[in-house]
């Protein structure tokens, strides 16, 4: 009658057997991984959770950007090799009086320019609908055109749907606009990324990327995953577990019920 999930994907061919179902609701945030026309097609209501992950996601953002600025991974990873390098480890930009730019300044980006805030840096947002009072508002500085953001943002967090319209939104003109070696972290979808333009942008301008996402990321499980990004040098990736806190979870199940 009620079907529940949380990353699992609920296609069309769900709708056509399941003859008692009058309910289906994402347990997080997105609903990209429901067939919502099939759904409507059948006068099935689909609801999701948005907000109830804000927090955890945007603290493993900034343990990417972190990771990023610090090569905490590479240290760790030396680190067990026996290796001592303090020398190479000795180099890095640091944060502080630095630009944020927040791509989409929803719960999960305000979450993460609250954290900028505490670090000392200057937060910029875009958004497709945000205004400049919303900006104002909540304490941030307002981008009118996404290009002015990225050229002048020394660490970017991306936090947008993923729809048709934000597919690759982050490409090749979006990595050349970037400043060499400024930090770009995805949280969101891995489709919000073109990961050759990325790839490229790593090789050629020093660019870091803190990704949480990829493009065509296996599901919950283990298994091998060989992407095109993930083993570069100069990315940090995680298993797409952003939302993947007690707390969070917590939360998530309490609004499910809801």
């Amino acid at each position: 009658d009620a079907l529940i999930v949380r990353s699992t994907k609920v296609p069309a061919s769900v709708f056509e057997v399941a003859n008692n179902l009058g309910l289906v609701i994402r347990a997080g945030a997105g609903y990209d991984t429901i067939d919502v026309a099939a759904a409507s097609a059948l006068g099935i209501p689909v609801a999701n959770c948005p907000g109830m992950n804000a927090i955890a996601v945007a603290e493993l953002a900034w343990g990417l950007i972190l990771s990023c600025d610090r090569r905490i991974p590479d240290q760790c990873a030396d680190l067990r090799q026996s290796k001592w390098d303090k020398k190479n480890y000795s180099k890095a930009e640091g944060l502080y009086g630095r630009t944020m730019g927040i791509v989409g300044l929803g719960r999960i980006g305000l979450e993460v320019a609250k954290r900028a805030t505490g670090f000392g840096m200057n937060v910029v947002a875009w958004g497709r609908n945000l205004t400049e009072e919303q900006a104002t508002a909540q304490g941030v500085g307002w981008c009118r055109d996404l290009m002015n953001l990225v050229q002048m943002s020394d660490v970017i967090s991306i936090h947008v749907s993923a729809t048709p319209e934000t597919r690759h939104l982050v490409n090749s003109e979006f990595c050349e606009a970037m400043k060499p070696g400024a930090i770009l972290i995805n949280t969101t979808r891995g489709s919000v990324v073109d990961e050759q333009a990325v790839a490229d942008a790593v090789q050629s301008k020093g660019i870091r990327a803190g990704l949480d996402v990829f493009e065509n990321e296996p599901g919950s499980g283990e298994t091998q995953f060989k992407g095109p990004i993930a083993h570069q040098q100069g990315v940090y990736g995680t298993h797409h577990v952003g939302a993947s806190t007690n707390q969070a979870q917590s939360a998530i199940a309490s609004e499910a019920v809801r």
